[in-house]
């Protein structure tokens, strides 16, 4: 971290835009770059609420820059639901990352299986139809509204940087956090997020953060998010 760093600020300031709600009305919120500049990329976290990795790192590194030198359109969780009850799903039980439009969505039920100590297995809906729920829709919306060439989405625990591409982005990522890059996570994933983006000319990066406390993830990965975060990477 610079040196130049003396706080950390206990809230992340500015004026998020409110882009929708939730199942249960919470705020949706994105914080957009000064108006003079172009939103070329959209870093986003918290699509699953049990990964509450990305969100706190997000806003970790949100809170340790001036937001004036804020170059992407950033939000810190897109489930906000599930990150408060700590579900993977968000409250209508559906998995926000199998519920977009895409031609590989599927209507059957999401399994998960569990870590090695738990041998039960989490069973999610993907959805009654793509985009059935109001996080899926307003995030669209938010889409078709900005249009990114670039959305980095935070997840966890996997540990990589997965990019299908290997686009100057993913490739300095890996560098700067020491994660592998891959090209895929080995499994199908239909309906997800990044089916949707390739299939609408969208660049994504998706950032798996490995397993680790949390005070190691900010202290690892925060330089290397803060660079993205003001378009220094």
């Amino acid at each position: 971290m610079s040196d130049t760093i003396k706080t950390i600020r206990g809230t992340i300031g500015g004026e998020p835009i409110i882009y929708g709600e939730s199942v249960q009305g919470l705020p949706l919120e994105v914080w957009l770059p000064e108006k003079e500049r172009e939103t070329h990329t959209l870093i986003m976290a918290g699509q699953h609420g049990d990964e509450a990795e990305g969100p706190v790192l997000l806003s970790y590194a949100l809170r340790l820059i001036d937001l004036a030198d804020l170059t992407c359109a950033v939000i810190v969780t897109a489930n906000p639901d599930g990150l408060r009850y700590g579900t993977r799903a968000n409250a209508n039980g559906v998995d926000l990352n199998r519920n977009w439009s895409t031609k590989n969505w599927s209507p059957e039920m999401v399994i998960y299986p569990q870590d090695s100590e738990n041998p039960d297995d989490l069973t999610l809906s993907p959805g009654t139809e793509p985009a059935s729920e109001p996080e899926t829709q307003a995030l669209l919306n938010l889409l078709e509204d900005i249009k990114p060439r670039l959305v980095i989405s935070i997840h966890s625990a996997l540990g990589c940087i997965d990019d299908p591409h290997s686009t100057p982005t993913a490739k300095w990522l890996s560098q700067e956090t020491g994660l592998p890059l891959v090209e895929n996570i080995g499994y199908p994933t239909p309906g997800s997020f990044g089916s949707w983006a390739q299939e609408n000319g969208v660049e994504l990066i998706t950032w798996e953060l490995p397993r680790a406390s949390l005070h190691e993830i900010k202290a690892k990965y925060a330089p290397a998010l803060i660079g993205l975060l003001t378009g220094k990477a």
